[in-house]
């Protein structure tokens, strides 16, 4: 399944005021520009504008592949909270849109991220064209739009570390760049936008006040407007930056607001287990034992007690479905699956056991063993391309529960390869960990890209 990222903008110079808005659309793997879109709409505030960026954005993401996954990256809370379901949308305006925005794809395989202004300067630029070219009296048009060209890269220039996005060492660099850009110059000039709802349109946060010239806050009163705000918000973002890139005494992380924590469970025990022998996503797909029943309910009632858990993830394999079945329902909560967290497919050697594998295919399993990019005997799944697929998920579990604590029932190799790339760990760390059957882990995920383990192979519950 292919899948984009769609980064959207949309300004309005008045608010209400002569508005246009910008969208891209990229490959997720590669990066690769594939479409760019911006328009100007005449009169309109900087929400409707935002939205209309959005609603573009997945028009054309549609229309490249309408079974892709897509993940929306957006510099404005409003509409990020909106189209997640957290706020509510009562400007009548923007419902038309938010519902349109909403059917272009099925839900489930949409995400949804809030990114600083910094980072969606791509979709900027377009919106800013697109007024330009308003202004002028005419329409945008992509054969003379520079707004890629005049782009930074997202990512910076120097090398970066090995592996699949997202890993430890990525997060870090990712904030140091962050902390270059912030110190570095002014923001993009020309939209207006900015994460907070508008005035005009009575558009409050839940539980904000709202007054003149100001912005409504998620929870209290109203922020200084114009370029006090921006001080105040581009003075936060370098502090933020500073204390990932240059940790202080002690280990406490830098305030970014409450992390993704995602609680990790192995499945319970299926015949196979006691076996040790290769049971991946290409074999039999066993379902749990008796024990494995039992260790389910242990887990289950563990969770309960403590009380943390806000949604339960699994992988679509029967026994974590199972395994998070049993314990969803002493939480009272509902399952959903989430198809990145599969194990590997471990090819002509499902069902096995090691000694067995060495003595059938020795050759292809040294290989296996020497290289992340080696596949198992009969085009099983490398763990390169495991490592790969775990990422994706994980990037867009943490954008969809951001500030939630997840409970992710999945398996050994997806558990270990999210704990080594918390850990910035290389490949080979897949076989020095140990982890039990119903045992459990945690690592929380944080707003700049870095990650925390706060737990590993833990069967205390099941004692």
């Amino acid at each position: 399944m292919r899948e984009f990222i769609v980064e959207a903008d949309g300004g309005s110079r008045g608010n209400p005021g002569p508005a246009g808005y910008g969208a891209v659309v990229s490959d997720a793997a590669t990066g690769e520009t594939l479409v760019e879109a911006a328009e100007y709409l005449g009169v309109a505030t900087n929400n409707v504008a935002e939205y209309r960026g959005l609603l573009a954005g997945l028009r054309a993401a549609r229309e490249l592949d309408p079974e892709a996954r897509v993940h929306v990256r957006m510099d404005s809370k409003l509409v990020i909270e909106q189209m997640t379901g957290r706020w509510k949308i009562k400007h009548p305006a923007m419902k038309p849109l938010a519902a349109q925005a909403a059917l272009v794809f099925p839900p489930e395989r949409v995400t949804y991220e809030w990114i600083p202004r910094a980072q969606n300067k791509h979709a900027d630029r377009l919106a800013n064209e697109a007024m330009d070219a308003g202004k002028r009296g005419e329409a945008w048009s992509a054969a003379t739009s520079r707004a890629a060209l005049d782009t930074p890269p997202a990512r910076p220039a120097a090398p970066g570390p090995a592996g699949p996005p997202g890993d430890a060492a990525a997060g870090a660099a990712r904030a140091r760049a962050a902390l270059a850009s912030a110190a570095g110059g002014p923001p993009t000039a020309g939209t207006g936008t900015d994460t907070l709802p508008e005035v005009a349109g009575g558009e409050a946060a839940p539980g904000g006040k709202a007054t003149p010239g100001g912005k409504a806050t998620p929870g209290g009163e109203a922020a200084p407007g114009g370029e006090e705000a921006a001080a105040l918000k581009a003075d936060a973002d370098v502090r933020a930056a500073r204390a990932v890139a240059t940790p202080t005494a002690g280990w406490a992380p830098a305030d970014l607001g409450p992390p993704a924590t995602f609680v990790l469970l192995r499945h319970g025990e299926t015949p196979l287990t006691p076996q040790k022998r290769f049971s991946g996503s290409g074999g039999s797909d066993p379902s749990l034992s008796s024990v494995g029943r039992e260790q389910a309910e242990k887990v289950g009632e563990f969770l309960a007690r403590r009380g943390t858990v806000q949604a339960v993830v699994a992988s679509p394999l029967a026994r974590t479905r199972e395994t998070a079945g049993i314990v969803a329902a002493r939480l009272g909560l509902d399952v959903t699956v989430e198809d990145g967290l599969r194990e590997t497919d471990f090819g002509a050697w499902e069902g096995l056991t090691f000694g067995e594998v060495r003595e059938r295919h020795p050759d292809d399993l040294n290989a296996w063993l020497s290289s992340p990019d080696a596949e198992p005997t009969g085009g099983g799944e490398s763990f390169a391309a495991t490592a790969a697929r775990v990422a994706a998920a994980r990037d867009r579990l943490t954008a969809e529960y951001r500030g939630r604590t997840v409970l992710l029932v999945t398996h050994v190799t997806p558990i270990k390869t999210l704990v080594r790339l918390a850990l910035g760990a290389p490949p080979e760390a897949l076989f020095r960990m140990e982890l039990s059957a119903a045992s459990l882990s945690a690592v929380a995920y944080y707003a700049d890209g870095n990650a925390s383990v706060r737990l590993f192979n833990d069967t205390s519950h099941l004692r």
